[in-house]
């Protein structure tokens, strides 16, 4: 009888990736989420305090896995994000949006921007013109080669890990590499 294999990621964590922490820490946890959803928003301050926790030793990377279907705002929070990041305040949006879940239209997106200081005539010209519409499709579609069948959906150190019971999987997965390595 064969062993079903986890999932892996596919792409790995490379220069164009939104990273919190070091792209050289001992843990890279990759985060595939969408900011319209809930279970998603409660994972972020779980992801806050991995990086707390575990600071210098975790990191965190975040890429867009909108849910358009159940999720009509979430494609356009995304690249929202990137537009931000454009600029510099990716994090800074990602908690703006996560913050304010359920107000995500078009003019919601625009005030986050005002509120990050960005420059609001290139935001404006890149959100309408969607520049950044390819970018958030690549990360779906890594995610969907990835395994990546909901959201938020976690790789810890390349490999799928599964948080669906609750979120102290991820912290207890992040520990349990970390004291592999210690030994």
């Amino acid at each position: 009888m064969s062993q079903q294999r986890p999932f892996t990621l596919t792409v790995p964590v490379g220069p164009i990736d939104h990273i919190h922490g070091s792209v050289h820490a001992p843990v890279i946890v990759v985060e595939y989420g969408d900011f319209e959803c809930p279970n998603c928003r409660q994972a972020a301050p779980v992801v806050n305090l991995l990086l707390e926790r575990f600071a210098g030793r975790a990191s965190a990377v975040f890429r867009h896995f909108p849910l358009e279907e159940s999720h009509p705002h979430a494609l356009l929070a995304a690249q929202a994000a990137e537009c931000a990041a454009a600029q510099g305040k990716f994090w800074e949006m990602h908690d703006l949006l996560f913050a304010n879940q359920s107000h995500l239209k078009p003019q919601n997106l625009r005030s986050y921007a005002e509120r990050l200081q960005l420059d609001l005539i290139r935001f404006d010209a890149e959100l309408g013109d969607e520049i950044y519409l390819q970018r958030v499709r690549e990360n779906i579609a890594d995610g969907v080669r990835s395994g990546v069948r909901n959201t938020p959906t976690f790789y810890i150190n390349g490999i799928i890990t599964d948080v669906s019971f609750n979120f102290h999987a991820l912290l207890d997965g992040v520990q349990a590499i970390l004291d592999r390595e210690n030994n």
